[in-house]
């Protein structure tokens, strides 16, 4: 059991905590980003103000429903991004998760090790069979990503996302309980 304890929600080069007031001015900045803007949904990539982005962390905090993390550098206590677990069907056991990591991070496999903790966190912790996600056909890192964690595409949503001028799929994709190796 010990090893369990010294392992929650710590990856290799990362940790989830939540958020506090402190790490909001940090989370307006890598949440305003350019490619943020663009990769980490699917609105209008229109920059919410800081009250916006205020509100919204404020929101987080109290909701039973979703798990939302802010990712820390382990090194630093640096917080370079965030990630959750939204849209729970309870009846069904699936869940979403989503992860927005900041450009100064990208690409340097804080992405990768956030998932895989997440993931441990989801199927050891909740009463989950199943993972879903949805990313944008364009985003080859967030794709090579997602596999290494072991997520399989299952499907795809055709000219889905408008950006850069023209329409763009987005690929779904599922990580099931059997299908998943904890972190070791």
């Amino acid at each position: 059991m010990e090893h369990y304890i010294k392992e929650f929600l710590t990856g290799q080069t990362i940790t989830l905590q939540q958020m506090t007031a402190s790490d909001l001015e940090a989370f307006v900045k890598i949440e305003s980003e350019k490619k943020t803007l663009l990769l980490a949904d699917d609105e209008i990539p229109f920059p919410k103000t800081f009250e916006d982005h205020s509100t919204f962390f404020q929101s987080i905090s109290g909701k039973k429903e979703e798990f939302i993390f802010g990712i820390f550098k382990k090194s630093s206590n640096e917080l370079i991004g965030s990630c959750g677990v939204y849209a729970i069907n309870w009846q069904n056991s699936t869940c979403f998760v989503g992860i927005s990591i900041g450009e100064e991070w990208q690409g340097k496999g804080y992405g990768t090790d956030t998932m895989k903790t997440l993931i441990d966190f989801i199927f050891n912790y909740i009463s989950i069979q199943k993972i879903k996600l949805q990313v944008f056909s364009f985003n080859k890192g967030a794709i090579r990503s997602y596999e290494k964690c072991g997520f399989t595409k299952e499907g795809i949503l055709r000219n889905e996302l408008f950006r850069f001028g023209k329409f763009h799929d987005v690929w779904l994709f599922g990580l099931l309980r059997e299908e998943w190796t904890p972190n070791k």
